[in-house]
């Protein structure tokens, strides 16, 4: 997780990073979800807090996905163990309708 400047109204956020390592030495733009305090306790969301690195409670909201440009994506705020990898693949499944997903 990174903060990151997404487009306004947003502004500055942390934010998960969906797009695969390798891909930063030659893509000019990455995938992100969007970070926040507002949970509304739907599948679409993994929660997070001081194991990953934030300050207070959170959650991921794969609904909220951004493509912004990599100069946009600051600081490293933390990292997700590996069971959090596999909750936020479980909710890109909700939000995508993708039923394969849905069950790791």
């Amino acid at each position: 997780m990174r903060w990151a400047n997404l487009p306004l109204p947003i502004g500055r956020r942390p934010a998960l990073l969906l797009t695969r390592t390798p891909a930063y030495a030659y893509l000019a733009k990455v995938i992100v979800a969007e970070v926040t305090t507002t949970v509304r306790g739907i599948p679409q969301e993994v929660p997070l807090g001081r194991r990953e690195g934030l300050a207070r409670p959170s959650v991921v909201n794969v609904d909220n996905i951004h493509v912004v440009a990599e100069v946009r994506i600051g600081d490293l705020l933390g990292t997700l163990p590996d069971d959090r990898h596999r909750e936020v693949k479980r909710a890109l499944g909700y939000a995508l309708d993708w039923p394969e997903l849905k069950v790791l």
